[in-house]
C-alpha cells in the first residue's frame, strides 16, 4: 500500500531527566485511493463498557466482529457530567464537550416549536440549539458530494450525530408508528422510507411474544425480581400488546425496536447508495431499545442480559448485508455508548448491604422558591434542573437579594441530603483538574453561557429518584464508562487500556478520512489504533 507522510500541526510534550521538550511528531496516512467511502458510527443508548466483556462467551456475530476485531479502547468515556442521550450524541461526531457544543442537558436539546414532526404537529424537534459542526460537516466542505443517513428511536438520537447540517434525518414516531423527521430537514418523506412506512412493520409487532434467544439455563440472573418494571410484569416471556396504536408506544421497550432502525438503515444505505461515490459518505445508527430496557428491568436483569444478545445477532445481520453491497476495505465503523447506566439502587444495597438512596432534591427546591417569591423574585428566577441550579442574577438583583448567599445556603441543605456527595458553584470548579473526574466533567459539561450557578454530584450508586429499576445521569464512572471501538482497514485490531474519550472518535475518524476539522476541537486522534 503506498503511503505519504503528513506532518502533524500538534507537538508531542515528552518529559524527561533535561526536563520538558517539544518534539514535532510524523504520522503516515494511506493514499487517497485507500481512504473509507463509508464511515459507520453506531451509537447504543446506555452501553455500558463491560457488557462486551461480561457477555462476550455468548456473542457471536456483531458485537463480536467489531470488539475481537476492532480496536477497541475499554477505558473510554464520556467525560462529561451530564451522561445523558443528548449531550453523549451531541459529542461523539462532533469532537467537542457539551460545555462547546451547547447540549448540556435532555431539557435543553432538540425541542423547537418551530419545526414539527411532519404530519404530527404536536411533536417538534431540530438542532437549533447545537453550535459548531459536525464530521458530516467537515467532510462536506473537504467534498460537497459527501452525503449523511441519520436514523434513531429518538429524535435526539438522530439529529445530534450530524449536528445542524440538514442531511437525512429520521427518527421514529409512537405517536404514530412511523419514522418521520421535522420541517427544519423536509416537507416530505423520501419514497423510500415512505415504502417502509407502508409497510406497517411495528404493528405486524403486536401480540408478538419477547423470549429469550437461549435455554433459560444459559442466564445466570433471576427472572423473579419485583424490582424490575415496577414491580409489573417482570417475567419472561413479554407479550407486546394486541391494539396496534398501544404496540406503536410500546415497541421502543422491546429488541425489535433495533430491528426496525436497522432495517430503515439498511434501506436508506441502498436508496442513497451511500459509500459508491469517491466521495466519504456517513451512516449515523443510534439504537435506542437497550436504554427503554435497562431503564425498564435494570443492568443485572436477564432482560438486558438478552437485549444485549440480540443486539449481537441483528448487528451482525447488518453487517452481513452491508458487506455483501460494499466493498469492506472501504468501509470504516465507529461503535460507543451515549452513557452507561447506574446498577439498581434496591439490589446494589441488597447485594453489599451498603446503603443507595434516590436523591431528589424538588422539594427543597420548591421551599426556596416560595421564599424567594416571598421577597419579589421571579420563581424562573430559581431553577433546578435535576443536578444544575440555574440563576438569573439579573433578577435577583432587581429585588436586591444576593444571589450568591441563596446558592451557598441551596448548597449547604442539598450536601446534607442522603445520597449527595458534593455540591459545588461552578465558579469554583477546578479548570485544570485531572486527579478531580467529577470537577473535570462538570466543567466539560457547562458552557460559558449557562446560567448554572451550582452542580450536585451523588455518590456512586446513587441515583436522581425515580420508580425506573436503571438510572443515568451523574458524572459517576457507571454513567460515563463506555465502549470506544474502531474497525476497518485504517485500524490496528486489539484491546486498548489508554485513556480515551467519546470526544476522540471524531477527530480519529477524520484523520482517517484525510479530511481536517474546521474548527478547534476537544478531542485529539487517538494514534494508537492507526495502522
Amino acid at each position: 500500500m503506498q503511503i505519504r507522510v503528513v506532518w502533524v500541526t500538534a507537538i508531542l510534550i515528552v518529559c524527561s531527566r533535561g526536563g520538558v521538550r517539544a518534539q514535532r511528531v510524523v504520522h503516515t496516512v494511506p493514499a487517497a485511493d485507500k481512504v473509507p467511502t463509508l464511515i459507520v458510527f453506531i451509537t447504543v443508548d446506555q452501553m455500558r463498557e463491560d457488557y462486551l466483556d461480561r457477555f462476550q462467551p455468548q456473542l457471536t456475530r456483531g458485537l463480536a466482529r467489531l470488539s475481537q476485531g476492532g480496536a477497541f479502547f475499554t477505558n473510554a468515556f464520556q467525560d462529561h457530567a451530564t451522561t445523558e442521550t443528548a449531550p453523549g450524541h451531541a459529542s461523539t461526531m462532533s469532537g467537542r464537550f457539551p460545555s462547546h457544543t451547547g447540549i448540556s442537558r435532555n431539557s435543553a436539546g432538540v425541542q423547537d416549536p418551530q419545526s414539527p414532526y411532519l404530519g404530527d404537529p404536536k411533536y417538534n424537534a431540530s438542532p437549533f440549539r447545537f453550535r459548531g459542526g459536525t464530521l458530516t460537516d467537515w467532510l462536506r466542505i473537504k467534498d460537497a458530494r459527501t452525503r449523511a443517513l441519520s436514523v434513531s428511536r429518538k429524535d435526539r438520537g438522530a439529529i445530534f450525530p450530524v449536528g445542524r447540517a440538514k442531511q437525512s434525518v429520521y427518527w421514529y414516531d409512537p405517536a404514530k408508528g412511523r419514522f418521520t423527521t421535522s420541517s427544519y430537514y423536509a416537507d416530505t418523506l423520501p419514497t423510500w422510507l415512505s415504502k417502509l412506512n407502508a409497510r406497517a412493520v411495528p404493528a405486524g409487532f403486536a401480540g408478538k411474544s419477547w423470549a429469550l434467544l437461549l435455554p433459560a439455563d444459559s442466564y445466570p440472573e433471576p427472572d423473579n425480581v419485583p424490582e424490575e418494571a415496577n414491580g409489573k410484569n417482570f417475567l419472561f416471556p413479554h407479550v407486546a400488546p394486541s391494539d396496534s396504536a398501544a404496540m406503536f408506544r410500546a415497541l421502543p421497550g422491546f429488541p425489535f425496536m433495533d430491528e426496525l432502525t436497522l432495517r430503515a438503515a439498511s434501506e436508506g444505505l441502498r436508496a442513497m447508495r451511500l459509500g459508491t461515490g469517491p466521495q466519504t459518505d456517513v451512516l449515523a445508527i443510534s439504537l435506542s431499545a437497550t436504554d427503554e430496557i435497562g431503564h425498564n428491568y435494570g443492568m443485572e436483569s436477564r432482560e438486558l442480559h438478552d437485549q444485549i444478545l440480540r443486539l449481537d445477532r441483528m448487528l451482525g445481520a447488518f453487517l452481513d448485508t452491508l458487506f455483501t453491497i460494499r466493498d469492506s476495505t472501504r468501509v470504516v465503523i465507529a461503535l460507543t455508548g451515549d452513557h452507561g447506566v447506574t446498577p439498581t439502587p434496591e439490589l446494589y444495597a441488597k447485594r453489599t448491604h451498603r446503603s443507595a438512596p434516590r436523591v431528589d432534591l424538588s422539594s427543597l427546591a420548591t421551599r426556596y422558591r416560595m421564599a424567594l417569591a416571598a421577597r419579589g423574585v421571579d420563581s424562573s428566577a430559581f431553577e433546578l434542573q435535576t443536578s444544575m441550579l440555574d440563576i438569573d442574577r439579573a433578577a435577583f438583583a432587581r429585588v436586591h437579594v444576593s444571589a450568591d448567599s441563596v446558592v451557598g445556603a441551596f448548597a449547604a441543605e442539598a450536601i446534607k441530603v442522603p445520597g449527595v456527595l458534593r455540591a459545588d458553584r461552578v465558579s469554583s470548579l477546578a479548570r485544570d483538574s485531572v486527579r478531580d473526574p467529577y470537577a473535570r466533567r462538570w466543567v466539560h459539561s457547562i458552557p460559558a453561557d449557562s446560567k448554572t450557578a451550582l452542580v450536585i454530584s451523588l455518590r456512586p450508586h446513587s441515583v436522581w429518584g425515580s420508580s425506573s429499576a436503571g438510572e443515568h445521569g451523574t458524572p459517576s464512572d457507571d454513567d460515563a464508562h463506555v465502549p470506544v471501538i474502531f474497525w476497518g482497514a485504517p485500524f490496528k485490531a486489539g484491546r486498548y487500556s489508554t485513556f480515551a474519550r467519546t470526544v476522540d472518535m471524531a477527530p480519529t475518524l477524520a484523520w482517517v478520512a484525510l479530511t481536517p476539522p474546521t474548527e478547534k476541537l476537544d478531542g485529539v486522534v487517538l494514534w494508537q489504533a492507526i495502522r
